[in-house]
């Protein structure tokens, strides 16, 4: 099976780095054991403004469902029932709350002489390989929401369809960085096949 990238997903307990003084990103080092590389690779976590912006997505979406719910139930069932309706909603807003901060920790990203590793996931770590010789290109993107909190996401394409990699809510400078030296690498590495 030759993707461009390979895949493998392994259970372990989220280890987590020190965060970085004023950017707000992890980093940390993790030895082949946690990472599954075998060798000591040093990662690099996603800045904070990603964690922002999710839980402002999060808030957005279910402060209208808390009022949509009140203003069903006020007129049919009283301002007790109205009140209670909220209670759900407010007991899924803080797990959400919390699952966006697991969810955000548990991205990481290293870049080694050969390849690119993605690690990602709570329950089920999944660790993304990307040789640099298979990337075909490497695009930075940002929406408007990106923009507005700083951010840009990190595309890359490989030989294989199915195996496209995705570093999201970067700062722009990095994402930059990353794409320059990703796409010098990867011409490097594809005119030596």
């Amino acid at each position: 099976m030759d993707s461009g990238t390979g895949t493998g997903r392994e259970a372990e307990a989220d280890t987590g780095g020190g965060l970085g003084a004023d950017t707000g990103t992890h980093t940390g080092t993790r030895t082949g054991a946690d990472a599954g590389t075998g060798t000591g690779a040093v990662w690099t976590g996603l800045p904070r403004g990603l964690l922002r912006l999710r839980r402002l997505i999060l808030v957005g979406t279910l402060v209208p469902l808390a009022a949509a719910a009140a203003a069903v139930l006020w007129p049919l069932a009283g301002p007790g029932w109205a009140a209670l309706a909220a209670v759900p909603l407010l007991a899924l807003g803080c797990w959400g709350w919390w699952l966006l901060e697991r969810n955000w920790r548990s991205w990481r990203y290293a870049e080694r002489a050969d390849d690119l590793l993605l690690s990602r996931g709570v329950l089920w770590r999944e660790l993304t390989v990307v040789p640099y010789g298979r990337m075909q290109l490497v695009e930075v993107t940002s929406g408007p929401l990106e923009r507005r909190f700083g951010l840009a996401s990190v595309q890359l394409h490989t030989a294989a369809a199915a195996s496209d990699a995705r570093i999201p809510g970067l700062l722009p400078e990095e994402a930059s960085r990353l794409r320059e030296r990703l796409t010098e690498l990867g011409q490097a590495r594809s005119a030596g096949l």
